[in-house]
Order: C-alpha cells, then structure tokens, then sequence
C-alpha cells in the first residue's frame, strides 16, 4: 500500500515538473512567431519604398535624357521648321539672331494650381516687408522712449544741482550779511529758513515731482542771488570764496554759473 501511494506521488511530481518545464518554451514561440511577423512587415515596407522611389528617379532620368538629347528630323515640330529654312546649331528667326537653345522647362512637383507659387512668394515677402516695417516702428518708439527717459534724467539731476547751488548760496549769504551787521536778508529767500515749518515745507517740496515751473523758479532764484553776492561781496558760490574787488573777480572767476566751472 506504501509502495503503491509512493508510485502515484513520483507521477504526479515528474508531471507537474513538465508542466512547469513548459511554460517558458511556449511563450519563447510565441515571442519568436511576433518578431517574425514584425520583419516581414518591415521588408514589405522597405519594397514599397523602394518600388516609389525607383519609379521617380526613373522618370527623373528618363526626362533628363530627353532633354538633353536634340530633336531629330522624325519629330514633326523640328522637321516643319527645317522646311521653313531652319538650320540645326542657329538662332531663330528669318536672321537667326533669336534663341538657340530651347526654353528650359520647369517641372511642376506639387499640387497646388497655376500661380500658386508666385503667390505664396508674393505672400512671403508682404509679410516679411510687413514685420520690417513694424520692427523699424518698435525700434523707433523705443529710440525715443530712452531719449525721453534720459532727458527726464538729466533735468532731474540738473534740478538736484541747482537746488544743492541754491541751499550753498544762501548759508553763504546768511554768513556775509551776518558779518556786515544785517539782521535781516534783503530777500525773505536769501537766507536758509530755521522754522521747523519751513524745513518741513522744503522737504516735502524736494520729495514732490519734478516739473518745469519749479525749476524756472529755482534758476532764477539761483541766478538772481549769485548775482547779489558777487555784486555785493565779490563772492563766487562755485569758487567758495570772496575776490578782493570785482577786477580780481573777472579775472580769477571761470564764470557766473555751475557749467563754466566744470
């Protein structure tokens, strides 16, 4: 009984292990069968390719041939022009200075009509003449987008300076006239204010946004008082210093103003 349950056992292992022996030959087939199928797609491919592009450089040589080679008196065309007196070699026409060689001839690939060609150039070069013009506009606009920014710039800084010129001037003249006894300045300006009021006031006018009514009135206050303490006291606010008489200021001082002393 012992032997014969052993006997069954061993069969039953030796056909599971073929089982399992079977498994991979059979996908291995299958795996084999599909890259078969896969190359022989791919070779009927290549023939099909290859059977197209035989046939246009076929036709491709077999046109440049025929052009190359001379019409000969079989052809009605050449035969007819013989007879009105044409000489093979010579130009056209009854004194033979037309064309000699024949018109060449332009081959037509795709598809699109007659003209269509000359159109999608013409199209080309519109838009192309179109993105020019519009880059020249952007080009300009920009130019003068800087030259403004930089002008804004410059009246900015030249504003600062004046003012700067301006503040110098006045502590100079609240100074001198101080030194000469004046308890007052003859203009309300020409001294530096000392109300905390007006500081404030001056600081909110230096913070505010430059325009062009501010910097007339601070060039003329700057020119009017630069010219009261060179008049009075001989004193150049760019030199920082006082001339002994005005002979020694006209010939020491470069100038009357900020730009002849750079």
């Amino acid at each position: 009984m012992a032997a014969g349950q052993e006997e069954e056992d061993d069969y039953m292992s030796d056909t599971f292990v073929n089982l399992q022996q079977d498994v991979k030959p059979g996908l291995a087939m299958v795996r084999r069968v599909k890259e078969e199928i896969l190359k022989k797609d791919r070779a009927l491919e290549m023939i099909q390719e290859n059977k197209q592009k035989s046939k246009k450089e076929e036709e491709k040589e077999r046109r440049e041939t025929m052009l190359q080679s001379s019409l000969g008196s079989d052809n009605k065309g050449f035969a007819l022009l013989q007879k009105m007196g044409y000489k093979e070699g010579r130009g056209l026409g009854k004194s033979g200075n037309g064309i000699v060689e024949p018109i060449p001839l332009q081959i037509k690939t795709g598809r699109g009509g007659i003209g269509h060609d000359a159109a999608e150039k013409r199209k080309a070069e519109e838009t192309t003449e179109r993105r020019k013009r519009m880059s020249q506009v952007k080009k300009r606009a920009e130019e003068f987008a800087l030259n403004e920014y930089r002008l804004h710039v410059r009246q900015k800084k030249d504003q600062r300076q004046m003012e700067g010129d301006l503040r110098k001037s006045q502590l100079a003249c609240q100074q001198l006239d101080t030194q000469k006894g004046m308890d007052a300045p003859q203009e309300a300006w020409y001294w530096l204010s000392t109300s905390v009021e007006d500081d404030e006031k001056e600081e909110e006018e230096e913070s505010s946004e430059w325009d062009s009514k501010t910097l007339n009135t601070t060039e003329e206050k700057l020119l009017n008082l630069t010219s009261y303490l060179r008049r009075k006291y001989f004193y150049c606010v760019w030199c920082s210093m006082s001339y002994q008489d005005e002979e020694d200021l006209s010939d020491n001082c470069p100038g009357d103003c900020a730009a002849d002393h750079y």
